[in-house]
């Protein structure tokens, strides 16, 4: 066997086995998932699901098209003339007509041109698919995309006191749909849960509209999918699907102000914040400085899991590193350093430590 036939049968095995593994993979996965999923492969909605079979379709076929090439290549390999620099050439062939040669053509032409038709097909159905999910009772949402964090607004309800706003988490009860209105107000920006859904581009100026629903309890992770600037990496977004008495319970904390400190040094806190530059940028429902919108809504903010939309882990400590010096930790971020003393900084921690 040559080295180029040798070559060739390795990539056709290499293909071969990576479409095994994926498959294998894909139904490997247990039913319900772990925290943070992110992971296109696996839905846990019926958005995704359609995605998902897309996906597959595109696979196997474009897979099927790969492998049906390269065992052409072998074969014309393996057929061809053995020759050397000092072999004559063959001119035999130049003008000699090869009908069964053409005939292979036209048909390969035919298969290839039916295989587009048929993914075609397929991302129109499913197209189609995705816009027949049922909107009853559906959860409206509106998310602002910023760099590098998202704004999360909750709109049901007829009065005013039922909309309310958090940041870089976004809940939602299980098996009921959700109607997120996007929209950017720097630079074009893109959200995706790939669990629950594909890709949506928020565009400064315009607005988009993104139906998902979750079919299972779970933290799914959810990402800016187009490059935004530095730190367009750092700009995760969770999405926390739970069930109807638990969200509606997060719901009516939500709606709850900011409560208020109850220690000496949490009090101490509050006046730090209310003094410096915080409060010129973040919201506090309940507090004397609630109009601010430059940075994230910190009303219950000790309620969220992550800081600096999924950059950090919301504990104490890291929140007080966050204050002192965001740009170590995120790079180019609208947040200053906040120059306090280790006393009011331990105090500013322990005011927005008890905002739950």
């Amino acid at each position: 066997m040559t080295p180029a036939i040798h070559l060739f049968m390795r990539l056709l095995l290499g293909a071969a086995v990576t479409v095994v593994m994926l498959s294998l993979a894909d139904y490997a996965m247990a039913a319900t998932p772990v925290d943070t999923v992110h992971d296109a492969l696996h839905a846990f909605g019926p958005q995704a699901a359609h995605f998902g079979k897309l996906w597959n379709i595109f696979l196997f076929t474009c897979t099927a098209v790969f492998a049906a090439i390269l065992i052409a290549l072998v074969i014309a390999l393996r057929r061809a003339p053995p020759a050397d620099e000092s072999s004559a050439a063959d001119l035999s062939n130049v003008n000699r007509q090869e009908p069964a040669l053409k005939r292979h053509v036209t048909r390969a032409v035919v298969a290839s041109a039916l295989a587009l038709v048929a993914l075609i097909v397929a991302s129109v159905f499913t197209d189609r698919a995705m816009a027949r999910l049922s909107l009853v009772n559906a959860v409206n949402v509106e998310i602002t995309g910023h760099q590098w964090w998202w704004t999360v607004r909750y709109i049901d309800g007829p009065n005013a006191s039922d909309i309310f706003t958090t940041a870089n988490e976004m809940h939602i009860p299980v098996g009921r749909p959700v109607i997120i209105q996007l929209s950017a107000d720097d630079v074009i920006h893109s959200l995706w849960v790939p669990n629950l859904a594909g890709k949506k581009d928020l565009i400064p100026g315009r607005s988009a509209t993104l139906q998902l629903r979750a079919d299972h309890p779970g933290i799914y992770r959810g990402q800016c999918a187009e490059f935004c600037g530095l730190e367009h990496a750092l700009m995760g977004l969770l999405v926390i699907a739970e069930p109807q008495d638990q969200y509606d319970r997060w719901v009516a904390g939500q709606k709850q102000p900011a409560p208020e400190p109850q220690d000496a040094q949490a009090q101490r806190g509050k006046q730090v914040f209310q003094s410096s530059s915080c409060a010129m940028c973040h919201a506090i429902a309940g507090a004397d400085f609630a109009g601010a919108q430059r940075g994230p809504d910190l009303t219950h903010v000790a309620s969220r899991q992550t800081l600096a939309a999924g950059t950090l882990k919301n504990t104490r400590e890291e929140m007080a590193a966050w204050i002192r010096d965001p740009q170590t930790h995120k790079p180019g971020t609208a947040m200053p350093a906040t120059p306090l003393s280790q006393e009011d900084l331990d105090a500013v921690v322990a005011y927005l430590g008890g905002l739950k």
